[in-house]
């Protein structure tokens, strides 16, 4: 029996595609969100989680490999692989504490490809530097600061930046829609929550299953 609604198919495939494409051997876990609805989680190969709710129903909480469900979206599940997920995730949605123009996120994850690229090219300060301490300094670079209502401070980093753009998340400029992204917070977890799908951080060393 199909676990999707028809009209999740097209949402659930553009997610698993995105996410098989940044990372071949990437889980997938679909969790019951209630309603007749389905929210799918994976984990971005620079420690971000992404989901995306679809229309959909499963009996329980599954964890299968992401390109496997990807040929499997008019049927039953996959093999299941639950002893693979080993990330904690949000417990709830969280609270928006700000409104960021897409825009303004697109305009920063083309600004970070660009001084990548320049970077990798040309070097640092006229000396060579490794594609991979490249890449770990601007997925940990902070480029949007926020301050909640109670004051407080809250980091953007470029690795959930450059999530929702890898991930396909913001309204396409083509569109002509205003689109506009809402930061969340839900305990330490940050989020950037867009029109088809969310990426959460949590700035710790070890996150544990839950």
């Amino acid at each position: 029996m199909a676990w999707l609604n028809g009209a999740g198919v097209e949402d659930a495939r553009a997610f698993l595609a995105r996410a098989v494409r940044l990372d071949e051997g990437a889980v997938v876990r679909l969790r019951p969100a209630g309603d007749d609805r389905v929210t799918l989680w994976s984990r971005l190969p620079w420690g971000v989680l992404v989901s995306r709710g679809v229309p959909g129903r499963v009996d329980g909480d599954h964890t299968v490999l992401a390109r496997e469900l990807l040929t499997s979206l008019d049927g039953d599940l996959p093999t299941l692989r639950d002893d693979q997920w080993r990330w904690s995730i949000p417990g709830d949605p969280g609270t928006v504490v700000e409104r960021i123009p897409a825009a303004d996120i697109r305009r920063v994850g083309a600004a970070a490809a660009d001084t990548l690229r320049t970077a990798a090219a040309e070097g640092v300060g006229g000396r060579a530097v490794g594609s991979r301490v490249l890449r770990d300094a601007l997925l940990d670079h902070v480029p949007i600061i926020v301050t909640t209502a109670a004051g407080d401070r809250v980091e953007i980093a470029q690795r959930l930046v450059q999530a929702v753009v890898r991930m396909g998340f913001l309204i396409s400029e083509r569109a002509g829609a205003r689109d506009f992204v809402d930061v969340r917070k839900s305990g330490p977890w940050t989020a950037l929550a867009c029109a088809y799908g969310s990426a959460w951080h949590r700035a710790a060393k070890t996150l544990l299953i839950g």
